[in-house]
């Protein structure tokens, strides 16, 4: 199995090196297409002057490929693509760069999987000093899993795969080119996870549970020059994408189109809210306020974010699917059985009670359970949770199928 790391760029060469840097350090040897969209700030010549380098070592791992104008990010991963030789793809923003291991343990997971078409791995995102801000979340079981083709998509709507950010992901050369590569009417706004929609049509997807990458946060970024109204129509657009390729086995078990349509809108308004522009909050947030089921939706993504950040993976795990299954069960026309927010939340606090509990937080406990151990709805709901938890270990939603534990 070839991989080839292609790398694009645009008058960032104090940051290209370091993603070069980092390529042509992996403990697996492989190609390194660096993908110019026709810099002016001294690129082709670092890049020439390196390879001679290169060269006079026997080294002749690294290709460059410039574009004739500047066409956009898009259009440049998909000449860097076509210039590679490798069977698979580590895409490369130049403000980004790989552990030295990271092409290794992509293929290790890989081999044992050869059905695979994507792959994505945990990332840290890092300051301009390269000191560590956050760290993706881990998603699902064992160091690496996989999920069949046919509940991708499914996985996706619901947004319980998450691909991320291009540095996270690698993919088959075939598949890329069967989806027809990047979109460069979306160009940085959304493409990178639209390409990850069309390809996942065509094979399985793995996770590794593993930081295997560095993602640059600051100003400079380019998705930061677009609108949050842009931003809210392609992600609309992208969504509406993924509910159309979900698998006909689920079509029963998902929420209408127009209910993902207010969930985002819920969500923009909240970023838009944390980015204090109210106007723009009460603009995207006033046609969603009156649906139930975006309601829903946003909150089981809202708790979601928040277990993962407190709660034992191992439970975390089953409470996501639970969670999810809940609001599924409900469906939009039993809205009206469903009862109030009150209850989710008293129901939430009972299950953060029993978890607290478990890790001998017992003050903790008391605390979480109190205002909630007298509402009978909330323990109705705790028993349903139970029973589809039981459901769930029958016949799972997604099938997560540990790769190597």
């Amino acid at each position: 199995m070839k991989f080839t790391i292609v790398i694009t760029t645009y008058n960032r060469l104090s940051l290209l090196r370091r993603s070069i840097a980092s390529a042509l350090a992996q403990s697996v040897p492989c190609e390194v297409v660096v993908a110019d969209d026709c810099s002016s700030d001294g690129t082709e010549a670092y890049i020439c002057n390196l390879q001679e380098e290169l060269y006079a070592q026997g080294d002749y791992r690294l290709i460059y490929h410039r574009n004739s104008h500047n066409m956009g990010h898009a259009a440049t991963i998909n000449a860097g693509v076509k210039v590679a030789t490798g069977d698979w793809i580590k895409p490369v923003d130049d403000d980004d760069y790989l552990a030295n291991d990271c092409i290794e343990e992509i293929i290790k997971a890989i081999a044992l999987r050869p059905q695979a078409v994507i792959c994505s791995c945990q990332a840290a995102q890092v300051d301009v000093n390269q000191n560590e801000l956050s760290r993706t979340r881990k998603a699902g079981p064992g160091k690496a899993y996989y999920i069949p083709q046919q509940d991708i998509h499914y996985g996706m709507l619901l947004e319980q795969i998450p691909f991320g950010t291009p540095i996270q992901v690698a993919f088959s050369r075939d598949a890329f080119i069967k989806s027809g590569g990047w979109d460069s009417r979306l160009d940085v706004n959304f493409d990178d996870i639209d390409s990850w929609v069309k390809i996942a049509q065509f094979g399985d997807a793995i996770f590794i549970n593993q930081c295997l990458a560095y993602r640059t946060v600051w100003p400079g970024g380019y998705n930061k020059k677009f609108s949050l109204q842009k931003r809210l129509n392609t992600h609309i657009e992208l969504k509406e994408k993924i509910y159309n390729l979900v698998d006909e086995n689920y079509r029963h078990n998902i929420p209408s189109i127009w209910a993902f349509r207010n969930y985002l809108r819920l969500h923009w308004a909240l970023v838009a809210a944390k980015q204090h522009s109210m106007s723009e909050a009460v603009y995207f947030a006033l046609p969603a306020i009156f649906c139930i089921p975006a309601w829903q939706l946003l909150f089981i993504a809202i708790l979601t974010r928040y277990n993962q950040q407190f709660l034992l993976q191992k439970q975390l795990d089953k409470n996501i699917w639970v969670w999810t299954k809940l609001s599924l069960l409900v469906g939009n026309n039993r809205c009206s059985t469903y009862g109030n927010f009150d209850n989710l939340r008293n129901y939430l606090r009972l299950r953060h009670s029993w978890d607290a509990i478990q890790r001998y937080k017992f003050l903790l406990a008391i605390q979480l359970a109190f205002p909630s151990a007298f509402s009978l709805p909330a323990w109705k709901l705790i028993i349903k949770s139970i029973i589809t938890f039981h459901q769930l270990q029958k016949d799972s939603l997604i099938r997560k199928l540990v790769l190597i534990n």
